[in-house]
């Protein structure tokens, strides 16, 4: 759709009166707290279901498949759930309403093979049609390509290499493995042990896709292909580099195999220890178990059984209901009580919850034992400093993130603890971290300093299009507001350095590009929250254009909203059907900007009165019955991999609405 059609695709306003009563304010953020504070756990922290899209049921279905293990009940309920999402034109897509993605279908399409469906099925014809359309198997990237080689329907010699030998380079070596992303690291250490071993599991001929090969797949060239347009480039010269490997491999030159085996087991146990999992993330878990049975870890062994114990936790058991008559199973990339904890303490206390209050103590009580103590990959680069900060999941202590510990920080600034001086102390460290984590630039990436080697775009297995951690204006904003809460201001020059990297990374049109949140509203939200907390003035021209641009994109019905097709197509940026949460971030921008008067913001406070349920929450979903599906708002990796976080349509609105309410008090005093 063009821009303008999907602003016209919005209801006009049901509402007759634009500005909201204080008092009606007042209630929903009352309804909205008590909803909060009920869902706390026991312990004092808060989880959301972290959401994605059907890949993750397809990899687990694929995962027991290889290792002949599983709950058939399970791998099911598993299956029911991917053909819950599939498209009327037989694709599956990476968010609601967007477009078929070629490894997606084609990952569902083996699976659904797999777990006894068969091609001649009505569903099957359909998505084999698109994915021949579409380019066939050979259009998906590597990952997918390394995992249908273990069953057999792909070739080994023809995937990209992920050599083992990768973690034999040095650490002053221009591609050593910190150089890359450190999601990208945990994922491919494992891999390339699996590349090594090559484990293989042929599925017998009714579960196989050689349909899916335009051609026949004994037609098909599978390897990569040199760009004969341009001859003279880094594409191609990775990709030289590639059959140079292949065919090394070919002949057996592999001189140092052993040793970069025994080096990568080792790295990859180390990481296995303080943590939820390899990386506490899905795909680096998934490839960890078969890299362990790859290299004769038993079922039985502990490291075996604790590696499959950690990835089973991120399954959810549906049970049949009304909606949905079968019941289904559902895998998480990750869990996020650290990031959900920070962000619904931080909310409370900005609504006004007393910094002594009981729920509030424990949640930060909570917080701060998830302090991160050991040096973990960061430190390769930063060296010299103390470890600080905080991590995303319940336990991944070789990765703490520059966001979880802004916004931890930001939390625990609301709350009066009776043990002061600790909290006092665990704060001032991780200050310190994120000082030292600052890259050149005066940005912030999320896991790694100075993360920035372009070339690295180019190697044939990095087409997951993650393999870099740049500074973000999204994370440096926060970063900014975080710093003015302890007491720092434009006179740092450290601060300035931020604020200048944040001036030059604005887009004509005056908004900001969101890396971790979708998309633009949210960089924009982010960026403008931090440049008012540090004092930048509401008239400057940056300021005013972002403002400006805000407002501009508002939809009819009052609200905000912005597809994951933003990524792919910026010139969309800012169009989308209206959700709580983007909405909540748009008002806070406006806010944050020095508007608290036009009418976009008292249409927008309006919306989110208007929409709130009567038990004080928020729906963010699209769809009917059983193809009910949450709406996206944030991003893993952009155009490759989007999240739905259960708690954005939570606790963000009753951010929004505080600030409002507070900006309606200044007014009026």
């Amino acid at each position: 759709m063009s821009p303008e059609e999907l602003k016209t695709t919005h209801a006009a306003p049901r509402f007759g009166r634009i500005d909201a009563e204080i008092a009606d304010v007042d209630a929903a953020i009352g309804r909205s707290c008590d909803f909060l504070l009920a869902e706390q756990h026991p312990e004092g922290y808060w989880s959301g279901e972290l959401e994605a899209d059907s890949m993750l049921e397809a990899d687990y279905i694929f995962l027991h498949t290889l290792l002949e293990s599983g709950d058939p009940g399970r791998l099911k309920r598993a299956f029911a759930e991917i053909m819950r999402y599939q498209n009327e034109d037989g694709s599956w897509s990476l968010f609601p309403g967007g477009p078929g993605n070629i490894s997606l279908s084609v990952k569902c399409y083996s699976a659904a093979k797999i777990m006894g469906l068969p091609a001649d099925h009505p569903r099957m014809a359909r998505c084999r049609a698109w994915v021949l359309d579409h380019g066939g198997v050979v259009a998906c990237n590597t990952f997918t390509k390394m995992y249908l080689c273990a069953l057999g329907e792909y070739d080994y010699d023809a995937v990209p290499a992920i050599p083992p030998e990768i973690v034999l380079f040095p650490r002053w070596f221009y591609f050593n493995i910190y150089e890359i992303s450190s999601w990208s690291r945990s994922i491919l250490v494992p891999l390339a042990i699996i590349y090594a071993k090559k484990p293989f599991k042929k599925l017998p001929p009714e579960q196989g896709i050689d349909e899916l090969y335009v051609g026949g797949r004994a037609n098909s060239n599978l390897r990569l292909h040199l760009d004969r347009k341009k001859l003279i480039s880094w594409r191609n010269f990775f990709i030289v580099v590639d059959r140079m490997m292949h065919l090394a491999e070919a002949v057996h030159i592999r001189p140092l195999r052993k040793l970069a085996l025994r080096r990568a087991e080792k790295w990859m146990l180390e990481r296995l220890e303080m943590t939820d999992g390899l990386g506490a993330i899905y795909p680096a878990m998934l490839n960890a178990i078969i890299a362990l049975r790859c290299l004769g870890y038993s079922e039985d062994d502990p490291q075996v059984i604790r590696a499959r114990d950690e990835f089973e936790k991120l399954g959810i058991e549906e049970p049949a209901t009304a909606a949905m008559p079968e019941p289904t199973f559902r895998m998480q990339p990750c869990m996020s009580p650290v990031w959900d904890t920070a962000q619904a303490l931080f909310a409370l206390g900005e609504a006004g919850v007393p910094r002594n209050h009981p729920q509030m103590l424990k949640a930060a009580d909570w917080l701060l034992s998830k302090e991160v103590r050991h040096k973990g990959d960061w430190a390769v680069k930063v060296r010299n400093t103390e470890p600080g900060g905080w991590y995303f999941e319940f336990n991944n202590e070789f990765y703490p993130d520059t966001d979880d510990t802004a916004q931890v920080l930001l939390a625990l600034s609301k709350v009066d603890n009776p043990r002061e001086r600790y909290q006092h102390q665990v704060c001032q460290r991780a200050i310190d971290w994120e000082f030292a984590m600052q890259c050149r630039d005066g940005g912030w990436g999320s896991f790694d300093k100075d993360n920035t080697k372009m070339i690295f775009q180019y190697i044939p297995f990095a087409d997951h299009n993650a393999m870099l951690d740049p500074p973000t204006v999204d994370i440096t904003g926060r970063i900014l507001e975080m710093l003015a809460t302890y007491g720092y201001t434009r006179d740092d020059k450290r601060v300035q350095k931020a604020i200048k990297f944040i001036f030059h990374e604005q887009e004509p049109d005056g908004s900001w590009f969101g890396r971790w949140g979708v998309n633009y509203i949210y960089g924009t939200f982010l960026v403008l929250r931090g440049l008012d907390a540090i004092g930048i003035d509401h008239h400057e021209p940056q300021v005013l254009q972002a403002a400006e641009w805000i407002r501009m994109v508002q939809n009819a019905d009052g609200g905000w909203g912005e597809s994951c097709g933003t990524y792919d197509e910026p010139d969309t940026r800012g169009c989308g059907i209206s959700t709580p949460s983007q909405t909540a971030w748009a008002l806070m921008a406006l806010l944050a900007a020095g508007d608290d008067r036009s009418d976009s913001v008292a249409k927008g406070v309006r919306w989110l009165l208007d929409h709130q349920l009567p038990r004080g929450s928020w729906d963010e979903s699209m769809g009917e019955g059983a193809q009910r599906q949450s709406i996206i708002t944030g991003t893993g990796f952009p155009k490759v991999f989007y999240l739905a976080y259960h708690g954005y349509r939570q606790y963000f609105p009753l951010m929004a609405l505080t600030a409002y309410k507070r900006a309606m008090e200044r007014l009026n005093s």
